[in-house]
Order: structure tokens, then C-alpha cells, then sequence
């Protein structure tokens, strides 16, 4: 069977129905809890300086032009810390948990972060590929070797590479866990180029490596390093940078790595279950990426907002409920989020539209909306959807489809969950689809994904950044979606949905600070 068959079909089976879910164990089996935070066994720790009090730019001149900071140990510190790291610990009674800087379905963070560092004074003399512990603030060292490849990059280039353990999000989600799993791998892409914006770094992802290479460059290609029933797969390559500069040539790096790596992956649940859709899907979507289309549109900067950049990231929370008589916003803040997502990430061309849900935006009609994301898509998604749909253009891209009080649809669909409908608007990402694969490739199943996830980061912090709560919702009736819209073929799929309103506040539960 072709790789791309086996997408459609997973997608389609991990679909959930109003009379049935996508299949999982039905009850949370705790003895078999996986362990949030990986180590390699016997690998030396090196400590990061905690880096919370140093100064930081606003949120609104990370997004602006300035001169780059240096690549030292302290300016890697931050790029981790305001990315991968500890935001707070949480508590009630005996039970204690950490939250973090990248959001994660139900807080389960199968994302691991391993970098390829040039010499950096306080860690090496020498190159070394490090894996993050965020629990610790710390760079475990799984190789060190020489290499001439930096030379061919700007001073102060780095390489950052994020991988999944899938199992993490299977032990609670079964089927469906494999599009979590991609989600978090997006929201991790998009947390970790807003926090190299606070060093004033660019960040690109490196399309043209191959996922062999990618393999090996992280280790995961070493499997007696790690639990078979806990493998670790590799996602993307970010290549971080003071400079834009072209993708570079990996031959080098890829020649000059040791044959084996120091340290052996901890051990993180006593016992798993098998799932055959996992597998089958990991192994169809894990191949080489095709190049794709880049547009380099200005990204949005006109943001108003004073708090400082590391504020919003540490407050950027996950609204367990939404407070509907307060929920109401202003057209500028709600036109200020969509600004925030209507351009394409870092240059690269969007796949995903919003649909959107509006409930209580001051001066804007109630009702079901689209904002375009990408003006290539406009006829086909007019001709895919309703043909009764009024299309009427309120803003630049942002279309009125129905008015009307769509909050029953919007909690129905996102499994009758409060959170859709007692906020200030939700909204679903819908991605071209078909096209998309048969284009690009099975792997291109798992980049949808990431941009969805990377999308839900962006609106979280500016959400957080106007004092409003966010949420992203894995779970909703997905074809109940596509009736409402009209959709009947695989040209358009919902991926993620998500909300944004003014959260009730638990006041049981006890904040302490995350180192």
C-alpha cells in the first residue's frame, strides 16, 4: 500500500463521530504513566545559568528588526528556558506538575529537543550534539567530534532538532494520539522561533535533510539506546541563526559524527500498549520532506503591547474553562490575533484557513466566518463549500459566511466541551489536504500538522500578550465540521480546533516558580 493511502486511511479511521470516538484503552490505565522528562543515563549534565531576571525586550520589538545578541552560554540558556522549558509548577494537594513553555495535548509533552552546538565557552572547545532537559535546565552530552561545517555559516548558527516519543500521547489517546503528537511538534517549532526572537535570531527549517541523516545526526538511528515500545522519532531540523542564510549543505556535519553516542534513553512507562495504526502511520509519514513553495511576506509587527516578551511566554497558560458573561472583546484585539496568524510563519507558504466560530467580538456580527490564509485557495474553497455561504468581505481575507449564534454547533462539534461556546469566538484550521500529499509526500501529513500546531502557539501568546485565555481543543467531531461547511471530498480537512475568551480561574491550585 502507498504511503499517502495509508495517511487517508489513518486520518479517516482516527476520525471521532458523534455515536463514536476514535479507539483508545476508554480509561486511564496511571501504573503505566509515562514519565515526562527523558534522560540519557550515564551522559554528562551541564547546568544552564536561570536567566528569568535578565532583561528582556517587549513582546512587540521581538517582531521588529535589531542587532542580533551573541551565541554564548547565557543566550542559548534563554532560547531554551522561553521555548522548551519550565513556565511554573502546579499543585494540588499531594499532586504536583509542571507546566511549560510550549504547549501540549492534556500536558503530556512527547517533544524532545537534541542540538548540534559549534564550541561555546562554559559548555565545549569542541562541537557537540546535546539533548535538553528542561526539568533541570540542563544540556546532557551525547557526542563530541570536529567539524568543518560551521564554516560555511554565519558566526553563531546553531542547529536544533525536535523529535517525538509517541508513546507519551498514545498512553492516554490511542489512535488519534499520532495527530497530537505532530501538533505538539508544531507548537515546539513555533515556541522555540518566538524565543530565538528574544536573542533577535532567525529561524528556518531545514527542508532539503534526509530523514536518515536526521536520524542519525539526533541518534535515534542507535536503537540499543532506547526502549523499542518507547521510540523516539525524528521530526525537523530548525537551523537558528543571528543571519537568514541559504540552506546549508549537511555532507560535512553528517561525515564528521562518532559512529556511536554516550548515554542510554531512561526508561519511562513499566508497561505499554500496542497499537498497529501507530506504527503503520509512523513508519508511512517518516520520509524524506520535498521542498516547498516559500512566500516572504512582511510578517505582522504592529503590536501596542509593552509586557515584556518572557512575561507573556511564562503566563501563556491552557483555559480549562471559558467565563461566558465576561466573554466579550473588542474588534481591535480580535482583528490583532488574526493579524497575528494571517501570514505564513518564517516564510513558508500557507496550507491552513481559519474557520471561525464568533460569538461576542464588539461590532462584528455573530456568526461563521472565514479568514483565508493563502489567496491561491479562495476559488476552491468557494466552490468546496456551501454554495449559499455569502462570502461578504469584512476585513482583507476575513469573510462573513452565515450570521447567526453558531455556540450549540461550535460546542457540539468540539464534543459538546463548554470551552467553544462560552468564549469570545473558537475556531477550527482547515488545511488543503488531498492536494497536499499527492504533491508533497506522506511526511507532508505531518507538516499540516505542525503548521496547525505552530498557528495555536502564535494565538496563545497573543492572546496571553492582550490579557485573554486560549485553549486548543485535539478533540472534535471531525465530519460533523465538514457538513457544516459543505465539504464532501479529502480537499479540505480540519486539523485543530481551538478557542479564545476570558478564562475562569481555578483558585485551588497553587502556582510556585519553575526553577
Amino acid at each position: 500500500m502507498q504511503n499517502t493511502q495509508i495517511v487517508f486511511d489513518y486520518h479517516e479511521r482516527t476520525k471521532h463521530h458523534p455515536n463514536r470516538y476514535a479507539a483508545s484503552l476508554g480509561y486511564m490505565d496511571w501504573s503505566s504513566q509515562p514519565e515526562p522528562f527523558r534522560r540519557y543515563e550515564g551522559s554528562e549534565l551541564i547546568r544552564l545559568p536561570i536567566v528569568s531576571q535578565t532583561p528582556s525586550p517587549s513582546y512587540a520589538e521581538i517582531f521588529q528588526e535589531h542587532k542580533p545578541v551573541s551565541l554564548t552560554m547565557e543566550s542559548l540558556s534563554q532560547l531554551l528556558q522561553f521555548s522548551l522549558g519550565l513556565a511554573a509548577w502546579k499543585s494540588i494537594g499531594s499532586d504536583r506538575w509542571a507546566l511549560r513553555c510550549n504547549a501540549s495535548s492534556g500536558n503530556l509533552h512527547p517533544s524532545e529537543a537534541t542540538l548540534i552546538l559549534p564550541p561555546i565557552d562554559g559548555i565545549s572547545e569542541h562541537s557537540v550534539i546535546v539533548h535538553y532537559a528542561p526539568k533541570e535546565h540542563a544540556l546532557e552530552i551525547l557526542a563530541t567530534f570536529e567539524t568543518d561545517f560551521w564554516n560555511q555559516l554565519p558566526h553563531g548558527t546553531l542547529l536544533l532538532g525536535i523529535s517525538s516519543i509517541l508513546w507519551r500521547e498514545v498512553w492516554k489517546y490511542g489512535e488519534r494520539a499520532f495527530r497530537y503528537t505532530q501538533l505538539d511538534a508544531g507548537h515546539a517549532q513555533r515556541a522555540v522561533e518566538i524565543s530565538a526572537k528574544l536573542n533577535f535570531w532567525k529561524t528556518e527549517r531545514i527542508d532539503t535533510v534526509r530523514i536518515d541523516d536526521l536520524d542519525r545526526l539526533l541518534g535515534l538511528d542507535q536503537q540499543e539506546r532506547y526502549i523499542a515500545k518507547e521510540k523516539e522519532v525524528s521530526d525537523m531540523l530548525l537551523l537558528i541563526s543571528p543571519k537568514s542564510v541559504t540552506q546549508p549543505d549537511l555532507t560535512s556535519l553528517i561525515s564528521s559524527l562518532p559512529s556511536r553516542y554516550h548515554g542510554k534513553a531512561n526508561q519511562l512507562s513499566p508497561a505499554h500498549q500496542y497499537w498497529e495504526e501507530i506504527e503503520l502511520i509512523e513508519r508511512a509519514t517518516h520520509t524524506d520532506q520535498q521542498q516547498q513553495l516559500h512566500s516572504y511576506t512582511k510578517p505582522f509587527s504592529e503590536r501596542e503591547c509593552d509586557k515584556s516578551a518572557k512575561e507573556v511566554i511564562l503566563k501563556r497558560r491552557s483555559a480549562q474553562a471559558m467565563d461566558f458573561g465576561r466573554a466579550a472583546i473588542s474588534k481591535d484585539a480580535f482583528m490583532n490575533l488574526m493579524q497575528s496568524v494571517k501570514d505564513p510563519f518564517e516564510g513558508r507558504e500557507s496550507s491552513t484557513h481559519l474557520v471561525l466560530f464568533i460569538h461576542q467580538v464588539e461590532t462584528l456580527t455573530a456568526g461563521l466566518y472565514l479568514l483565508v490564509r493563502n489567496q491561491k485557495h479562495r476559488e476552491t474553497l468557494q466552490s468546496a463549500t456551501r454554495k449559499d455561504f455569502l462570502w461578504q468581505e469584512i476585513e482583507p481575507g476575513l469573510f462573513l459566511l452565515e450570521a447567526g449564534n453558531f455556540q450549540p454547533q461550535a460546542k457540539f462539534i468540539a464534543c459538546s466541551q463548554d470551552i467553544a461556546s462560552d468564549s469570545a469566538f473558537s475556531l477550527g484550521m482547515l488545511c488543503e489536504f488531498e492536494d497536499q500529499m499527492t504533491t508533497y509526500g506522506a511526511n507532508r501529513y505531518k507538516e499540516l500538522y505542525w503548521e496547525c500546531g505552530a498557528i495555536g502557539q502564535q494565538l496563545y501568546l497573543e492572546a496571553t500578550s492582550l490579557n485573554l485565555s486560549a485553549t486548543g481543543i485535539g478533540c472534535f467531531l471531525d465530519d460533523v465540521m465538514h457538513r457544516l461547511l459543505g465539504l464532501k471530498d479529502n480537499r479540505f480537512q480540519i486539523l485543530y480546533h481551538f478557542t479564545i475568551g476570558r478564562a475562569i480561574v481555578d483558585m485551588r491550585l497553587s502556582t510556585e516558580a519553575p526553577y
